[in-house]
């Protein structure tokens, strides 16, 4: 369908690209302990943008056959006459890296095989006054990308997740803080997943497992909070609100906004010098690898921060466009909207490769633990990605964390907060954990700081 949409285009004089896209979904639900539902769809479809008049215009449709091409052309073309004017380029044709992204044993995995992964991981974490939920989910996509200056490409890719999460309400331990015990209004969830581009190994799903487990444990004692400036670990999952402001801060359109913080400072030591950050589209079977981005460009890796030295940002065609710039393979569409910028695998540090990260994880807090007399791990924050993120400045309760007094984990604390500025601390990193992992599209390990604002509420 690309190439007829393409030859319409050439037809009128003018300049195109397009993506077709089509995605098969399986998903299990496990609720409350027990199936809940099991199924699958699809959805396919393609996304038009063409340069008419030095102007873009963006139509997409679901439907198939040469009329239904005449017909997005059409409103591609009068989508244009309202878009703004736009100094658009299209990639001509380039060699693609090779990058495994589709994996058979995950793309022919049936409904049973995919259920009785979600069964295994619900009935391992069963604890009595809990309740648990899996979630398995399985897609299969093929993707095409063209462009009328001669650009293509065409992939296969396979994704899987198996997310687990253990509820409690009102029951537990009694703690230095008197835990929460029968009736009360206690809440307590510790979830965890696995996201990968194959089914996951045994050795993956026994990690996810005793990741659950051993959190939900530590966590059922509640004990006082600390309060003052103290070592602080953030956990893979507990990064959020250091990396965001990054995210942000490293998008081509902050800079073209003028609101990114480090727009002028490319080739200078803002970071730690042991902290980089990589956004790598072509390691094999990433949760999110691809050897071509949506806009037809080839996947590279982009290097944000190396050694704690700024070094590039993400673009796509028409940010870079503007910025008089150059897309850096970032660009993302769905079947309708223009397409805009989205990172792959974000990775901070080493990165599994060179790690040698495994599947089975370090322990928890990657053994940062040790060394403290008195602090907190923060597994999880509360209202993460509210308010003038890009600053970096963040104050959030908490929404899991753990204590911890000479070197060992006493529980849970509730009702405290942790403030910082995302930039400031990680100029000084106190220490990198060893259980660097992927969490969703991002690897990270657990990261300790120091001095960092701990208070009760």
């Amino acid at each position: 369908m690309i190439a007829r949409l393409l030859d319409l285009v050439r037809a009128r004089g003018d300049a195109a690209d397009a993506l077709w896209r089509r995605t098969e979904q399986t998903i299990v639900v496990f609720e409350a302990d027990r199936l809940k539902s099991a199924g699958a769809s699809e959805e396919a479809g393609v996304n038009l943008r063409v340069l008419h008049a030095g102007r873009v215009g963006i139509a997409g449709s679901t439907a198939a056959g040469d009329g239904a091409s005449a017909g997005l052309v059409e409103r591609a073309l009068a989508s244009a006459g309202l878009g703004e004017p736009v100094d658009l380029a299209f990639p001509p044709a380039s060699p693609l890296p090779p990058v495994p992204t589709f994996f058979g044993r995950a793309a022919d995995a049936s409904l049973d095989a995919l259920i009785t992964i979600g069964r295994s991981v619900m009935e391992q974490l069963a604890r009595e006054g809990c309740q648990v939920n899996v979630t398995v989910e399985r897609s299969v996509s093929e993707t095409t990308v063209g462009n009328t200056a001669g650009g293509q490409g065409a992939y296969r890719s396979t994704g899987v997740s198996v997310s687990a999460d253990v509820r409690r309400v009102g029951s537990g331990a009694a703690g230095a803080a008197g835990a929460a015990g029968p009736g009360s209004d206690d809440v307590l969830m510790v979830y965890d997943y696995y996201v990968g581009g194959d089914l996951p190994s045994e050795e993956q799903l026994d990690a996810l497992v005793r990741s659950v487990d051993t959190r939900l444990s530590l966590a059922l004692r509640v004990v006082e909070p600390p309060r003052g400036a103290l070592p602080v670990i953030f956990t893979p999952a507990g990064l959020a609100p250091l990396l965001l402001p990054l995210e942000q801060a490293f998008s081509g359109k902050a800079v073209l906004q003028g609101i990114s913080p480090l727009a002028a400072r490319v080739g200078e030591q803002v970071f730690d010098p042991r902290f980089s950050l990589t956004d790598d589209p072509i390691t094999p079977a990433g949760p999110s690898s691809r050897p071509v981005d949506d806009e037809g460009i080839p996947s590279r890796v982009a290097r944000l921060v190396e050694r704690g030295v700024v070094r590039q940002f993400v673009y796509d065609l028409e940010t870079a466009a503007r910025a008089r710039a150059v897309s850096t393979g970032h660009g993302r569409r769905g079947i309708f909207g223009k397409p805009g910028i989205a990172y792959t695998n974000l990775v901070v540090g080493a990165g599994p490769d060179e790690a040698g990260a495994g599947p089975v994880p370090a322990p928890f807090a990657g053994g940062l633990t040790g060394g403290i007399d008195d602090g907190l791990v923060v597994d999880d924050l509360i209202g993460v990605g509210q308010g003038n993120v890009i600053g970096g400045a963040f104050s959030h309760p908490v929404g899991l964390a753990y204590r911890v007094r000479r070197g060992e984990i006493l529980g849970r604390v509730k009702d405290a907060a942790v403030a910082g500025n995302a930039y400031e601390m990680l100029k000084r990193i106190a220490a990198f954990g060893s259980d660097g992992r992927w969490l969703g599209s991002r690897w990270a390990p657990s990261l300790l700081f120091e001095g960092v604002s701990v208070a009760r509420r």
